[in-house]
């Protein structure tokens, strides 16, 4: 690996970097390039403005675009040069671009991966999934993997139109999560709790649950019948939640919509 080009330092861009050099990735393998101040940037990350300040001599082995999609068209052809000239790997992490549209902008003969991240990634306990184009060579492959791990697990799907699902579940899954989070803490404000005590209530127990079903061999099935008694105060709520139509019909049909919406957005 002879550098890392990072486009775009946001708060997914700063995640990333972080977890990078964590894992020994040197600092002066690195140069940032964002118009805005980057806070606490690593000593020894060398930061530009923009494309042209990227020092001439800086050969990456890996560009990464960690700008926002509607950006993107604008953003990616400036380092097009860095694809036909280096033969770099771009790895894309920007929401709604497909490859062929990345390739694009890139030149038309790009290796490119396009992954799909998600904002646990902040706190290093995120999911990303990632799909390559024939253009990216094994070690290229390797790289990324090695690079997304930083931000939590990695897996890798070799059929980009799984993508728009991917972001369905993973991509939006943390709203859901947080949402149903809300949905915990005003049913308990309504039972009759203190509006603090039952956000406290909800926020810990969603998230320990979390850490529970990420730690613990037994499946997600498995430790809900754990909780569940027969006859008990477990079961009459599960009696509503999985009623036919409960939550599950719901969630299917909030996981087609938002797969439908991510495929009107690619682009």
């Amino acid at each position: 690996m002879t550098g890392i080009l990072l486009v775009g330092c946001g708060k997914m861009g700063s995640a990333m970097l972080v977890g990078w050099l964590q894992r020994g990735v040197a600092a002066a393998d690195v140069v940032v390039v964002e118009p805005n101040p980057v806070p606490d940037l690593p000593d020894g990350v060398r930061q530009v403005n923009d494309v042209a300040g990227i020092p001439a001599d800086f050969a990456p082995a890996l560009v990464l675009l960690a700008v926002k999609p509607q950006v993107m068209d604008t953003v990616a052809p400036a380092y097009a040069r860095y694809a036909a000239k280096d033969g770099a790997c771009f790895l894309s992490v920007a929401a709604g671009k497909t490859i062929a549209t990345l390739n694009r902008l890139l030149g038309g003969s790009a290796a490119i991966v396009r992954s799909i991240p998600n904002t646990p990634a902040a706190v290093g306990e995120g999911i990303t999934i990632a799909c390559a184009n024939p253009s990216v060579r094994a070690e290229q492959r390797a790289l990324c993997e090695m690079l997304l791990s930083a931000i939590g697990e990695v897996g890798w799907v070799e059929e980009e139109g799984l993508i728009d699902a991917v972001t369905a579940v993973s991509g939006s899954g943390p709203a859901y999560v947080f949402w149903l989070t809300e949905c915990m803490a005003a049913a308990g404000e309504a039972a009759g709790l203190p509006a603090d005590l039952a956000a406290r209530l909800a926020r810990a127990t969603v998230s320990g649950s979390g850490i529970l079903m990420k730690h613990s061999p037994e499946s997600p099935t498995q430790l809900r019948k754990n909780v569940t008694s027969p006859n008990g105060t477990t079961q009459a709520a599960l009696d509503v939640l999985m009623a036919p139509d409960g939550v599950e019909p719901l969630m299917k049909k909030a996981i087609a919509a938002a797969t439908r919406r991510s495929r009107e957005l690619a682009g």
